[in-house]
């Protein structure tokens, strides 16, 4: 193959992960499960672009690391297709919509609320059925006999009882050591591998750039006491520690930036109900909060810091990840950590999902249908969340 048609074979690539990660960054309502369930509906089994064990390996390793997973995720799968600006076109296409919108809301709160809108109660509702068609794929592949379904149902009582990021890394840990020690002899000899264009030097050099980084933003911002910098070095150090997701970025954020006086408590949490409305990952509050505190420009810097440790962690996971999965000891350790996963999800499905999803019996027989759409008639994701807000004003103009 010629050098001109291996670029534009690279180029054509990286257009094929954008148009699928944009239509994901428009669509994907309803949190970090549902975003993993809308991943694996398009990546896995529309494209086909990598094995549900693949995938389900990701999502673990996805699991141990700080920051926002489902992004982590998307990163990792845009650098196994394409490289690492397959994973930089990846996370653009996901993340761009909802910063867009979010940047606009910021601009104009005062004047535009949401609060109560029949859509977004909707698209809470086409969450349940999504994550639900997920949680039951994963679950055959990944829980397959009686001792993985226990792993995964004591992972979900335990998250539901202890509902915290702490506990739930402390879970992970815990069914990776079960794994370790019960699953030796059922670990495959063949584990289909993954190409990943990252050498473990690039891997080893984006961990020291996040560590680094860590130390030294916060003395440049204390020598310099710039707004910018100062922007950049609280949602870079936010991206770096916090585990569990986006609802627990809330109160790290908030601690940052409301007693210091860079924003309002009103303001604040107009802008976090906002955040919960679009589609894509929670994270994108950050936008909102950058242009609260210095216009479009804060916007990109404060996306740019609450996500740049998310990207560097997966560079430096991933060059290890492929060599690791050949080994029985970490394929054992992977056993009992997907299905821990899998209880995790189980648990997210009743809280946040269910609980903030289904309020009525008509809620209910809507995520029926839209379940059955999606499981039986095989509907894209993309339609069923279209689906859903017109069945949704449909129920509404029926009274019920």
């Amino acid at each position: 193959m010629s050098e001109q048609a291996k670029i534009k074979g690279r180029i054509s690539s990286l257009f094929e992960i954008l148009f699928a990660a944009t239509k994901l960054g428009l669509t994907s309502f309803g949190g970090p499960v549902a975003h993993l369930a809308y991943f694996k509906d398009e990546y896995i089994d529309r494209r086909k672009w990598l094995s549900e064990k693949t995938y389900a390996d990701i999502i673990a390793i996805c699991q141990f690391l700080p920051g926002p997973a489902s992004s982590q995720v998307g990163i990792a799968i845009g650098i196994l297709r394409g490289g690492l600006l397959g994973g930089v076109v990846s996370f653009l296409g996901f993340t761009l919509p909802s910063i867009i919108v979010l940047v606009i809301f910021a601009l104009l709160y005062q004047s535009f609320s949401l609060e109560g809108a029949l859509f977004i109660q909707s698209l809470k509702i086409v969450a349940v059925a999504v994550v639900l068609h997920a949680l039951i794929g994963l679950g055959k592949k990944l829980t397959p006999d009686k001792t993985t379904i226990a792993i995964a149902v004591a992972s979900a009582i335990v998250m539901l009882l202890y509902p915290s990021a702490w506990i739930q890394i402390l879970i992970i840990i815990l069914a990776g050591l079960v794994g370790l020690k019960l699953f030796k002899n059922k670990t495959e000899s063949q584990i289909e591998p993954f190409d990943v264009n990252i050498s473990k030097r690039m891997g080893v050099t984006a961990l020291l750039i996040l560590i680094s980084a860590l130390i030294v933003l916060p003395i440049l911002n204390k020598i310099f006491n710039h707004s910018l910098l100062n922007i950049f070095d609280i949602f870079f150090r936010v991206g770096s520690l916090v585990f569990g997701g986006g609802h627990v970025v809330l109160p790290m954020i908030e601690r940052e930036l409301v007693p210091l006086g860079l924003m309002s408590s009103g303001e604040f949490l107009a802008g976090y109900g906002m955040a919960q409305a679009v589609p894509g990952p929670l994270f994108t509050f950050a936008s909102y909060l950058g242009t609260m505190m210095e216009g479009v420009t804060g916007a990109v810097i404060a996306t740019l810091a609450i996500f740049l440790p998310s990207f560097l962690l997966i560079v430096a996971a991933l060059p290890f990840l492929s060599e690791l999965r050949q080994h029985a000891s970490f394929q054992s350790i992977l056993i009992g950590v997907n299905a821990s996963v899998v209880g995790i999800l189980l648990a997210a499905f009743y809280d946040p999902v269910i609980k903030s999803s289904i309020v009525s019996g008509a809620d209910f027989a809507l995520a029926l249908i839209l379940f059955a759409l999606l499981n039986v008639w095989k509907t894209p994701a993309w339609l069923i969340v279209i689906i859903g807000v017109l069945a949704g004003y449909l129920f509404n103009l029926l009274g019920f």
